[in-house]
């Protein structure tokens, strides 16, 4: 990063960016690239790029687009969103078909416009969309008309867990955002990944939410490195993240849906009687483990490039300890 040439990329002339959007662009097999400085950018920027004030995106109901965006599709793009239940963060085709407007619609409704996966589900405990059901809903949303986006802000993750190429899983859908700064460890990052004319598109709203950068090839070049360096290891973190959430399954009072633990996620319930997932979030926090919880009664563990096999046995060491505080203070 110290050492990266730099210029000014509002204007397309920093060498380190330039060099990270074309590696992209080609790793997932498209035309061209756009850096940008977070994944909810880089959802947004897609989606104002895809449609007009007006149109309606249809997103599954636990999805990152639609519950952890600021509200971003309708406050930025005048859009609004169709949700639908899935099954472990993966929609059905039936549903999907059903969830789009009639055409015509007598005025009465949005247009559909564009067709959104999130892959891995976060929601879900990470879980993957497979292939194959990409496949089916990119076909779904070309006879629908629909622009078809995956968020992938882990879709290295998805790919390393189907073992298949990141541009097979990017080949069905027009656009693809990932995060440089999840898995593959980046300070900062995103990238959105698309046609020519898409990235053309999407340089100007890029502009218009904030999101040029100048000298930013210091960032880029980061992720040149986590590309180069940071995607062959992340099946280390879905075997820790395994590990965990078979240790966990084991601590009595928690709960782990172990079918789910497929990447880099473990989703774990306690029961009430030991306490709540705040209380179990603090007393981690002070034993050396940050975690996250995502409802009164359950919290998420994320295992990534800083956690070794130490780190998966002392979170393990200090969930046992939270179960004998409870047990010594009954």
């Amino acid at each position: 990063m110290a050492r990266a040439a730099l210029g000014d990329d509002v204007f397309g002339d920093d060498p380190t960016v330039n060099l990270l959007q074309d590696r992209a662009a080609a790793l997932l097999g498209k035309d061209a690239a756009l850096l940008v400085p977070s994944g909810t950018m880089g959802n947004q920027v897609a989606l104002r790029s895809h449609t007009e004030p007006g149109d309606e995106i249809i997103v599954e109901s636990n999805s990152h687009i639609f519950l952890y965006e600021g509200g971003g599709f309708a406050a930025l793009s005048g859009l609004s969103a169709r949700c639908v239940d899935g099954t472990a963060g993966v929609m059905s085709p039936a549903d999907v078909r059903a969830a789009v407007r009639p055409p015509g619609g007598l005025s009465h409704y949005p247009n559909s416009a564009l067709l959104c996966v999130e892959n891995t589900a976060n929601r879900a405990g990470g879980t993957v969309v497979p292939l194959v059901r990409c496949r089916e809903l990119g076909l779904l949303a070309r006879e629908e008309g629909l622009a078809y986006h995956l968020d992938g802000a882990r879709m290295f993750n998805a790919s390393a867990a189907m073992g298949i190429e990141p541009a097979e899983l990017a080949a069905p859908f027009d656009s693809i955002s990932f995060c440089l700064s999840k898995g593959l460890g980046c300070p900062i990052g995103s990238l959105l990944v698309g046609s020519h004319e898409f990235i053309a598109r999407a340089h100007r709203f890029r502009k218009m939410f904030g999101g040029g950068m100048r000298q930013a090839g210091v960032l880029a070049a980061a992720g040149l490195y986590a590309l180069d360096h940071h995607i062959e290891r992340l099946v280390e973190d879905h075997r820790r993240a395994r590990v965990l959430g078979e240790g966990l399954a084991s601590v009595p009072g928690f709960y782990v849906e172990r079918e789910r633990l497929v990447t880099n996620m473990v989703y774990a319930g306690i029961d009430e009687e030991l306490g709540s997932a705040s209380e179990l979030v603090a007393w981690l926090a002070d034993a050396g483990v940050l975690t996250t919880a995502v409802s009164g009664s359950s919290v998420r563990f994320v295992t990534h490039l800083d956690v070794d096999d130490a780190g998966v046995q002392q979170t393990l060491d200090a969930c046992s300890d939270f179960v004998g505080r409870h047990r010594a203070s009954a």
